[in-house]
């Protein structure tokens, strides 16, 4: 049962972040800074990226429902404070403040923070790990975009 309650905390938490993400980037992908720029040829259509952020954040609350279930460190509450400061500040440094190389550290930062979850945290969550695939594949992803928009425009 606390896994459960902890999972849905962290839906709540999750999902507020996204939308703090969300309000502070400025309309994003709409704006036409965003639009006119070079953007990689892999760069999935919008609605994927709604699509990818819920599953996302489905996958990660789970996990750290079973993480905090297992082990309620100070430790891992600052790794997720970090996790969450980086995943909300990206928006508002990529999209409102056109940043683009601070956007670059800062989800590369973020994507290495998630390696470090699976491999190094993620000892006595079982396979609850693997949940985490879509939200590393994820920001992999991002991370090249970033660049892409990086060296090309």
């Amino acid at each position: 049962m606390k896994q459960v309650k902890l999972t849905l905390l962290f839906l709540v938490i999750n999902f507020g972040g996204l939308a703090i993400g969300s309000y502070l980037m400025n309309n994003g992908p709409l704006s036409d800074w965003y639009i006119n720029l070079n953007q990689a040829p892999w760069t999935p259509p919008g609605i994927a990226f709604g699509i990818a952020w819920t599953l996302i954040m489905i996958c990660f609350s789970i996990y750290l429902g079973k993480l905090f279930t297992v082990e309620n460190t100070q430790k891992n509450k600052l790794i997720f404070l970090i996790q969450f400061i980086l995943n909300v500040s990206w928006n508002f440094i990529f999209f409102n403040q056109h940043l683009v190389l601070v956007g670059l550290v800062t989800i590369t930062l973020l994507t290495l923070l998630l390696f470090y979850y699976f491999f190094k945290v993620s000892k006595n969550t079982a396979n609850y790990k693997y949940v985490l695939l879509p939200y590393m594949i994820w920001l992999c992803i991002a991370t090249s975009l970033n660049l892409y928009i990086l060296i090309h425009n």
